[in-house]
């Protein structure tokens, strides 16, 4: 682990809120290459190239809700002066495309032709057990819609370790990782230094900072399941973590950070 803040002197975590796709299971591994050649199928008509613009807000925005991307697609579209159809179609159809890959890794993950494991960044559940064993309440928030993301905990067997598990309301653009940063500090009656924040993605990380709690930026390299991959790091220092990993295997540096024995 990389650690960039030195954490001030805190006691131990009492919560800690994940993201979920490439921070925990790589389910959706590679659904910035769906993504993207359905912006630019869409675009295409305006001329172009845009594909340097896609690239740059795909980037930009990992981490946030799927309908706040695809209403950045039909704004841009009408800013190119071309009929946009609603963001919500674009998101059906963004959905039904991802879905093919992630619906069949699924299938062949409960059939038991994949192992939990090939869909897990290493050392994800042995650090879920520790925080468990410790009695650290644990959260996931994600950009997912809230079915999928409850479904895709449970096909890799985690849903014993979480409080609660929170996707993107159905139908509606509220930030579900914001929502549960309230609930922690409003409801639970936590502050910023009662817990962290861990995830791939900068939205997550700078909610994190903005609740002045710990925050572990996953530069995972969702291919392999382990290790750093550079891009994320950058973005994710960007975005201010304390600390960065690419997977959970430093299990002691990791407890140490938040302050566990």
């Amino acid at each position: 682990m990389e650690l960039l803040n030195a954490p001030l002197d805190r006691g131990p975590v009492r919560a800690v809120l994940f993201d979920f796709d490439g921070t925990i299971s790589t389910l959706r591994h590679g659904w910035e290459a769906v993504m993207k050649p359905l912006m630019l199928e869409v675009l295409s008509p305006a001329g172009g190239p845009f594909e340097e613009m896609v690239d740059r807000y795909i980037d930009e925005s990992t981490g946030i809700q799927t309908i706040a991307q695809m209403k950045w697609l039909s704004e841009t579209v009408r800013r190119l002066g071309l009929r946009a159809e609603d963001p919500w179609h674009y998101k059906a159809e963004y959905n039904r495309r991802l879905m093919e890959t992630v619906g069949a890794r699924l299938r062949s993950l409960e059939s038991g032709v994949l192992n939990r494991e090939d869909c897990l960044i290493a050392g994800s559940e042995a650090f879920l057990q520790s925080l468990h064993d410790r009695g650290v309440r644990l959260y996931v928030a994600s950009g997912t819609d809230h079915p999928d993301v409850v479904r895709e905990v449970a096909a890799l067997g985690l849903e014993g370790y979480f409080d609660l598990v929170a996707g993107a309301p159905t139908g509606s653009e509220n930030c579900s990782k914001e929502a549960v940063i309230g609930r922690l500090l409003r409801d639970e009656g936590l502050t910023g230094g009662d817990f962290a924040v861990i995830g791939d993605g900068k939205v997550e990380i700078r909610l994190g900072r903005e609740a002045c709690a710990r925050t572990v930026g996953l530069a995972t390299d969702e291919a392999r399941r382990s290790g750093v991959d550079p891009v994320k790091r950058e973005r994710l220092i960007k975005a201010g973590a304390d600390a960065i990993a690419g997977d959970f295997l430093d299990l002691r540096a990791l407890l140490d950070f938040l302050g566990l024995r």
